[in-house]
């Protein structure tokens, strides 16, 4: 008899919110953790004495309503915190406040050309027509739609059926899903100032690619995506980091008997007669199991642990295939204080930017990635800033300030040679240059700093290349494709093995669907 119904590798919030569901559903099981923090890529560590930043994961943007209700993570411990406008300024001296009223952003907006500000909303109501299927879609187990077998046939016809009220809107999603981000914005706007402001969504995707990219029109969905007139609420900063949520998770996860084991790493996946048994970890011991379920990136999961052997040759070439290169860096502060952005004074404005946003132009973010696929740093990266402190007086000393910075774009690979301590500063160079363009004297308020390049990302949460969406967002690897073909239903080649992380659909960020909808498909099979 197995040890568990179920056994996840990994901690991550897909793997929490996949235990939370099997548990509650009566399942035994268990999770076992590389790390010795719980979270994944959503932790809260206290980098200095005094100061709690979230790693990696910083903003609560994207985490569905229907799993936050479903597993009470607000009474767990989960709380937005009410924040300020976000600000965007140029080097010309003008500033662009994204105020949460959409006729004072139209007002904002008019400083820039008056026939955006007239687009503005209605840009705003087609993204708004448009995510209302995309978050029907989060929600669906792809289907195989080259088997011909009966089932997957009437899978594939049931979720046509389903869709069948996209209608003529149609069209408007396959331009989303093909089109550059920068083409799909010319339908609406002329002014290269506001194209930046929208556009730099791309540059902040944590892909690899720029806003002239065909295909990267599907990022501007993001700010959209997620519903905040539920009962879950908005999202936004959380109080104490995202180390929170994952907090929660756990604590909904252990009140259902799920047993978590930190400190511990999978060596090998147990396949038996083309069956998962289970795991062995690199102590020598076993933990069996009806149900393996991988939080870990598929790449890894196919090609280290699990044995070529135990894997049918083309799927073992496939996984090898996913595209994992990543160009995003991330940057964690302590400071003095906090910056003082010249435009914000020049308008007479004296709140703390809930974030900022630095992007000048398309062609500047454009060029910044062409510098990635050189294997250069660009010398004016996009970043998009935010400063928990001013609103969380939990995360720094009093009269202190916290500050996380996620941008690109950088390479992987170096073409000048390794990231070492000398390449690390260079990029920190950059991006306080880049800072004091807008901010005058800002690196001289920075107390302590943490430089995540692409390889130490890897290396700190298991992610091949770097890649915080375990392999790239693409049509060619999404939905059906994502993260292979054949094995999109959070299955695997081999049976009795699932997978639960964002290598799957509908791809990373903190969402939670890739576990919630691993934890359907398990539960289906283990009946």
């Amino acid at each position: 008899m197995a040890d568990f119904d179920a056994v996840i590798i990994g901690g991550g919030h897909n793997g929490l919110v996949c235990a939370s569901y099997l548990a509650k559903a009566g399942k035994k099981v268990c999770v076992l953790e590389r790390r010795g923090i719980i979270g994944g890529a959503a932790v809260t560590e206290e980098l200095w004495p005094g100061f709690h930043l979230s790693v990696a994961s910083y903003w609560m943007s994207l985490l569905q309503p229907k799993i936050m209700i479903d597993l009470d993570l607000v009474a767990h411990g989960v709380k937005v915190l009410p924040t300020a406008p976000g600000i965007q300024p140029f080097r010309d001296g003008r500033l662009l406040v994204y105020w949460d009223d959409i006729q004072r952003t139209c007002d904002e907006i008019r400083q820039f050309s008056p026939e955006d500000a007239q687009a503005y909303p209605r840009f705003v109501k087609h993204m708004e027509g448009l995510v209302v299927h995309l978050r029907k879609l989060l929600f669906e187990v792809p289907v195989d739609p080259t088997t011909g077998r009966i089932k997957d046939v009437a899978k594939a016809l049931a979720f046509a059926w389903r869709f069948k009220s996209i209608g003529a809107r149609f069209y408007d999603l396959w331009d989303l899903l093909t089109l550059s981000a920068q083409d799909f914005l010319r339908r609406w706007f002329v002014s290269p100032e506001v194209l930046a402001a929208f556009g730099s969504y791309v540059s902040g995707a944590s892909s690899f690619f720029g806003p002239k990219n065909p295909g990267t029109a599907y990022v501007l969905a993001r700010p959209f995506i997620r519903d905040s007139s539920t009962a879950a609420g908005p999202g936004g900063l959380v109080q104490g980091g995202m180390g929170s949520i994952t907090k929660a998770l756990t604590k909904v996860a252990e009140q259902h008997g799920v047993q978590i084991r930190l400190n511990v790493s999978v060596d090998k996946v147990i396949v038996e007669d083309g069956r998962a048994k289970g795991v062995r970890l690199t102590t020598g011991e076993t933990v069996s199991a009806s149900a393996v379920i991988s939080n870990a990136a598929s790449k890894l999961l196919f090609t280290q642990l699990v044995d070529q052997k135990d894997i049918p040759e083309a799927a073992y070439d496939a996984a090898k295939r996913i595209r994992t290169d990543s160009s995003v860096f991330k940057v964690n502060l302590a400071l003095k204080s906090l910056p003082k952005w010249t435009t914000m004074a020049s308008r007479g404005l004296d709140f703390s930017p809930g974030s900022i946003t630095l992007a000048e132009s398309m062609e500047e973010l454009q060029s910044n990635f062409e510098a990635v696929e050189r294997g250069e740093m660009g010398e004016r990266p996009y970043m998009w800033i935010v400063t928990p402190s001013a609103f969380d007086a939990t995360v720094a000393p009093p009269g202190f300030h916290t500050m996380n910075i996620m941008g690109g774009h950088v390479p992987y690979r170096l073409k000048s040679g390794p990231w070492d301590e000398a390449a690390h500063e260079k990029l920190f160079d950059i991006i306080a240059t880049q800072i004091e363009r807008y901010a005058s004297g800002f690196r001289n308020d920075v107390l302590h700093k943490q430089v995540l390049a692409p390889p130490d990302i890897e290396a700190m949460f298991n992610l091949p290349g770097g890649h915080v969406h375990q392999g790239e967002l693409t049509i060619d690897q999404t939905f059906f494709r994502r993260p292979m073909a054949h094995y999109a239903d959070y299955r695997s080649p081999i049976s009795g093995l699932y997978q639960c992380g964002a290598s799957t659909h509908p791809g990373g960020g903190v969402t939670g669907v890739p576990g919630h909808n691993a934890a359907k498909v398990v539960l289906s099979d283990l009946r």
